[in-house]
């Protein structure tokens, strides 16, 4: 079985599906998802999502026995009303030398709060914390995204350390000659870190898929942990059907059209053809559509036209 994990469906609002596609979804088995997309995925205990650690044990190996936080290196552009995340991590294309470069002054600064920082990977910077360090909430780079700093930074009496923190590494980086070198090459400065995905290793990670495709980090480094076999997304579906399940994940997807050029059609052929045995939209609402060759005699059942009104059970709009 192949899943599509997919974003909610009012998203492509009204934007039409194909007929092969709008014929599928209605003579497929329609359910309701139990829990959220994401822990459908990965079954993690302790219960979290700790990204920080996952990614440190598969960039160094060395995550054990210490808590992690994310201090990815990142754009942040002051505006009328305070400052937006404009970009971090990989966006930036810092080379080995620029983060080390960029490291050399903040690491006084955090080993001195007894929180050592290092990179092991460029764009992928780590502060190595006590177990049982007591942390505020801290929003993923993704959400933060173009949002407002002073709504998504953390709060309360924890946040305001990490606040200060924060506030002095700015300081330091908008001073670094790195920094007017890329302003004059056209490149964004590397003005300010973005904290998130704290935690120590779980005690187990286990998924039901053997394949995942995903560019989202946080679901790359934990199913590394589940021992699943990770890969890049490309522009299109590869037509290779692996031995057991696999989860393309394409949440990201705006334009339905791309989706059903690039992926539905190609995979509703292979089903079809029965290269494929059975075929799951995940979408992030909880709906779910499970696909298979032999609905194909379900014919009765009208097609969906489009995401609007497809509330009903078995896809009657």
């Amino acid at each position: 079985m192949i899943t599509l994990l997919l974003p909610p469906r009012e998203r492509f609002g009204g934007q039409r599906l194909s007929a092969d596609t709008g014929r599928a979804l209605a003579r497929g088995d329609r359910s309701e998802r139990s829990g959220d997309q994401l822990s459908n995925v990965l079954d993690v205990l302790p219960r979290g999502w700790p990204v920080a650690a996952a990614a440190r044990q598969r960039d160094a190996g060395d995550a054990a026995n210490a808590a992690w936080l994310r201090a990815d290196p990142a754009y942040v552009r002051p505006d009328i009303n305070g400052a937006r995340l404009l970009s971090y991590g990989e966006a930036l294309g810092l080379t080995a030398q620029d983060a080390a470069a960029l490291l050399k002054p903040l690491k006084p600064l955090f080993g001195d709060a007894g929180f050592p920082i290092d990179a092991p990977v460029p764009t992928r910077w780590y502060l190595q914390l006590p177990l049982g360090a007591k942390l505020p909430d801290f929003t993923s780079p993704e959400q933060a995204l173009g949002a407002d700093l002073f709504d998504e930074l953390p709060q309360g009496p924890e946040g305001r350390r990490w606040r200060a923190l924060l506030s002095e590494a700015q300081v330091v980086l908008h001073n670094h000659p790195l920094n007017a070198q890329r302003a004059a090459a056209g490149l964004a400065p590397v003005n300010s870190l973005w904290f998130w995905g704290a935690g120590a290793l779980p005690d187990h990670v286990r998924s039901n898929y053997t394949h995942i495709v995903s560019d989202d980090e946080s679901v790359t480094a934990l199913a590394a942990l589940a021992g699943v076999e990770v890969a890049p997304k490309a522009a299109s579906w590869s037509g290779r059907v692996e031995e057991g399940d696999s989860l393309i994940d394409l949440r990201d997807a705006r334009d339905l059209a791309v989706l059903e050029r690039n992926w539905f059609a190609p995979l509703l052929d292979a089903l079809v053809r029965g290269e494929l045995k059975q075929l799951r939209f995940d979408f992030d609402d909880g709906a779910r559509y499970d696909i298979a060759r032999s609905q194909r005699w379900r014919f009765w059942r009208r097609p969906l036209m489009s995401f609007v009104g497809a509330t009903a059970v078995n896809g009657a709009a």
